[in-house]
């Protein structure tokens, strides 16, 4: 089955369970084509026994919330991390996983009552084919318009990268989305318009979804530990602790 989706007006996302405001869909730079693959489309959390933490069966990493973090909103993030071996962990089946950075999409509070219902969001991909193949890319995304795949950059294991998404102003909802492999010294940057709540941050690795024939979440590969560093979020360090992590409740590596 082909992964590969053109970005058309008319694309809507697979229903999901974050209420998402339709946006228009946005047009691929000519250095970007559009994945079939999908992004920080669905945050599924279960309880956890540990204070203000949250299990989700897809996203693992660390969250901030606006009510959480005293109703700070926020208008820019940053992160690094290494981009993470993947290898098959079931023979014979396609496997796949995306780490990334965001501004909305993720829980409000600590106790993740209410969710965000906006995602802008930059990073990698990782997946295994069902012959066990890897491959790696970086992307961007604003949810709910199709994951853009940037053509014209070079990703590999354990590769450096850095990533930023900040507002050209604050609170005007124009964007730009930065994203850079530091290892190899490439680059993509990209400015879009976008109506963000600014309610949530995040630093996620996750299991995404599959659009098409056989939609649904991905199987995740084995991976290394890709652990985030440098995070920040409207120019100061966002001070990410473990009593406010996404934890997975699915394997997260070898």
């Amino acid at each position: 089955m082909s992964r590969r989706l053109l970005c058309l007006g008319a694309v809507r996302r697979l229903a999901v369970v974050l209420s998402v405001s339709l946006a228009t869909c946005a047009v691929a730079a000519a250095s970007a084509s559009a994945a079939l693959t999908s992004h920080g489309q669905l945050l599924r959390l279960a309880p956890h026994p540990q204070s203000n933490t949250n299990s989700s069966s897809n996203w693992f990493g660390y969250n901030q919330g606006t009510l959480e973090q005293g109703t700070k909103l926020f208008n820019s993030i940053t992160g690094d991390w290494t981009v993470p071996t993947a290898t098959q962990h079931t023979a014979g089946q396609a496997e796949d996983s995306s780490d990334w950075i965001g501004i909305g999409g993720g829980c409000i509070d600590a106790g993740c009552m209410a969710t965000d219902s906006t995602l802008i969001q930059t990073g990698t991909e990782q997946d295994v084919d069902s012959t066990g193949a890897a491959s790696y890319s970086a992307w961007w995304e604003l949810v709910p318009a199709p994951s853009l795949t940037i053509s014209n950059m070079t990703v590999e294991p354990g590769d450096h990268m850095h990533a930023s998404i900040s507002e050209v102003v604050a609170d005007s909802d124009v964007w730009t989305i930065t994203i850079e492999d530091v290892t190899r010294g490439e680059s993509f940057t990209q400015a879009a318009p976008y109506p963000s709540t600014h309610a949530t941050a995040e630093w996620i690795e996750e299991t995404p979804l599959e659009i098409g024939t056989d939609a649904g979440f991905a199987s995740l590969p084995n991976l290394t530990n890709p652990a985030f560093t440098s995070a920040t979020t409207n120019g100061a360090p966002a001070g990410l602790k473990a009593s406010r992590s996404s934890t997975s409740r699915t394997r997260t590596g070898t």
